[in-house]
């Protein structure tokens, strides 16, 4: 994933910051040419820490808008966008990401 600068994530809406591409339908499940987004490191990493491939093919997040109106992403949503563009802050996987369902 190649990083573009100065740009602003289209999750959090922060800006300038370096983004990478998010394929809103994982390359794995048929998503390779698929609709992606740019978001910044903090926002890919977060939702890829929150749900698995599978969960975001069966939960329907897979366009910005659903991703922005989930509950858990919302509320992370409305913490980072508060923080300065360059900050990545320490993330934990949530136990379905770590395989304790």
């Amino acid at each position: 994933m190649k990083g573009h600068a100065s740009a602003t994530c289209e999750l959090c809406g922060r800006s300038p910051l370096v983004t990478t591409v998010h394929h809103l339908v994982p390359k794995e499940k048929g998503g390779t040419l698929q609709p992606t987004a740019l978001l910044c490191k903090a926002c890919h990493r977060q939702i890829h820490a929150l749900y698995t491939n599978d969960d975001l093919v069966i939960l329907e997040l897979t366009t910005v808008e659903a991703l922005q109106h989930d509950p858990q992403i919302a509320s992370y949503l409305k913490w980072i966008s508060k923080q300065a563009p360059g900050s990545e802050p320490k993330l934990r996987k949530s136990q379905r990401v770590r395989g304790k369902r």
